[in-house]
Order: structure tokens, then C-alpha cells, then sequence
């Protein structure tokens, strides 16, 4: 059955959140970092690409969800250094490690930004 609906090129955007340690190693001395400390990070995973023509959806929300779930799980209420590939947990970093890991199971992701404080972020856009 066909909707008439257009084909439209979307970003689609959702956000998770998770709790977590960690301190800096490779800081200043004396830097505040280097102290194990928390933050309750939140993270934005966007996927881009074109709306079925009958769908009239890029892909269905609870899909990405599936996606990203097992990657916010290693992460929720851990110690990010103890995690392999975040022996050194920047905001740069954690975008890094989600990227590879979610990358296989949304082709059409576009961007990944990692929320360490109300008013501090990066994003990541793929490549080296």
C-alpha cells in the first residue's frame, strides 16, 4: 500500500544518559581531573538518510534504542578507565569509543555528542 508520502532526507536524533567515574591521567599536575570524580552524562546519536516512501520514517526509534542500548550499558554506573579503549576517558574519547561501536549497527550515523557537564560537549563526526 502506498501512502503518497515523500521522500525526505532527515536527521534523526535521540538521547540516552548514563552515570559514570573517572579521573584524567594524562592532565597537568595538580589539575582537578586527575581526582576521581562523576558525571551524569547524557549523549545524542544522530543518523541521517532518507524517509521510506510508505514508511514515511528514516528508521523506527525503538531500532536505534536496540542499537545503542548494549553500548550505554558497558558505560552506566562504571569506572570509564577501567574500560578497555577509555584508559584515558576525555569527552573526545568516549565519542571515539561509541562511534566504533555503533557504527556497524546504524549505517546512517552522522553524529555522536557527548555531554559531560550542563555546559560542556563534544560532538564527532566520524573519520581519523
Amino acid at each position: 500500500m502506498c501512502y503518497g508520502e515523500r521522500v525526505m532526507q532527515v536527521e534523526l536524533v535521540r538521547e540516552y544518559r548514563f552515570e559514570a567515574a573517572h579521573r584524567l591521567p594524562a592532565v597537568p599536575a595538580g589539575h582537578k581531573c586527575a581526582r576521581l570524580h562523576g558525571h551524569s552524562y547524557r549523549v545524542e546519536i544522530a543518523v541521517s538518510g532518507q524517509t521510506g516512501q510508505d514508511s514515511g520514517w528514516l528508521m523506527d526509534f525503538y531500532d536505534l534504542d536496540r542499537a545503542v542500548a548494549p553500548a550505554i550499558e558497558a558505560l552506566d554506573h562504571r569506572l570509564l578507565n577501567e574500560i578497555e579503549g577509555l584508559e584515558n576517558p576525555t569527552c573526545e574519547r568516549l565519542c571515539w569509543w561509541l562511534w566504533q561501536r555503533l557504527r556497524p549497527a546504524l549505517p546512517g550515523l552522522t553524529a555522536i555528542t557527548v555531554w559531560e557537564t550542563a555546559d560542556a560537549r563534544c560532538t564527532y563526526r566520524g573519520g581519523p
